[in-house]
């Protein structure tokens, strides 16, 4: 088999930060994959390219169906290159079930590097780098929102996500709700473009600047927790009992302390079933 398939990262911005080898591929490919083939035809010719490859439209809703067809290509010896909108695909893009099927039917793929939205955000960020969490685009609910903010109150790894400008606001009283107003964050806006844009502080000041129009693509980069202090099963037992003696139920007292100290629920439920079988006996 002499075909080749390319995931193949894209400028996020700045046409500039095309590589040369992006340039060469797209330019000999038989086939290219985009998850918007306008797109695709204004990135080509934004490029100053010329290409005879036909263009697919490879978006979330047909990509498991055309998988299957563009693996087909590259067993019958052709070049296909698969491209997203901006940056890298399968990173909250298309592409990872074509990467799944490539490596069913034992298809070598190549990636080309390139921009990435996490990795420009993450080092114009100012925040901790050496470990960090990428979440992808934000749920659209409000409920949603906090139920996944929830579960990493105390991740202490920089955290980084995607949001869509009209819902910056709400998603960062969101977070601010569940991390505190002190959390600093930043949020980056229309990076390696024309209106770049920035903006450090924590979440309190971060929604007191969201407080107009935004527009543009959002990539947001939230600082990690501070480490929890070790505690131990009888710490617990004893946080739930405060909580009881004021009135909540045990249920709820043992799901609060297990959510403050960033312990399982179900291990302060079995310290605190433990204590009870040890006072009856």
């Amino acid at each position: 088999m002499s075909g080749q398939l390319f995931l193949a990262a894209t400028p996020i911005g700045n046409i500039g930060d095309a590589s040369m080898r992006l340039r060469e591929v797209l330019s000999s490919a038989q086939v290219i994959a985009a998850e918007d083939s306008r797109r695709a035809h204004r990135l080509i010719s934004d490029l100053g390219i010329t290409t005879s490859a036909q263009i697919w439209s490879f978006y979330d809703a047909v990509e498991e169906a055309k998988s299957s067809e563009l693996i087909s290509r590259v067993q019958l010896g052709e070049t296909v290159v698969m491209i997203s909108d901006a940056g890298m695909p399968s990173v909250s893009d298309p592409g990872y079930r074509l990467m799944q099927e490539a490596i069913a039917q034992g298809v070598k793929v190549s990636v080309i590097p390139g921009p990435s939205a996490v990795l420009a955000a993450l080092a114009i960020s100012g925040l901790p780098v050496d470990r960090f969490s990428f979440e992808g685009f934000l749920p659209r609910k409000s409920g949603e929102r906090k139920t996944l903010c929830e579960t990493l109150l105390h991740e202490t790894r920089t955290m980084v996500f995607f949001e869509a400008p009209h819902r910056l606001v709400a998603s960062l009283l969101d977070l601010q709700t569940v991390f505190g107003a002190d959390r600093s964050a930043v949020v980056c806006r229309e990076l390696t473009k024309t209106y770049e844009e920035v903006v450090r502080g924590t979440l309190a000041e971060l929604v007191a600047w969201s407080d107009k129009e935004i527009l543009g693509e959002i990539t947001l980069v939230v600082a990690g927790a501070d480490p929890l202090p070790e505690t131990s099963p009888g710490e617990w037992v004893a946080l739930v009992a405060t909580r009881v003696e004021i009135g909540e139920s045990q249920r709820d007292a043992i799901a609060a302390v297990a959510r403050e100290l960033g312990v399982p629920k179900r291990d302060v439920y079995d310290a605190v079933l433990a204590e009870q079988r040890l006072r009856k006996s």
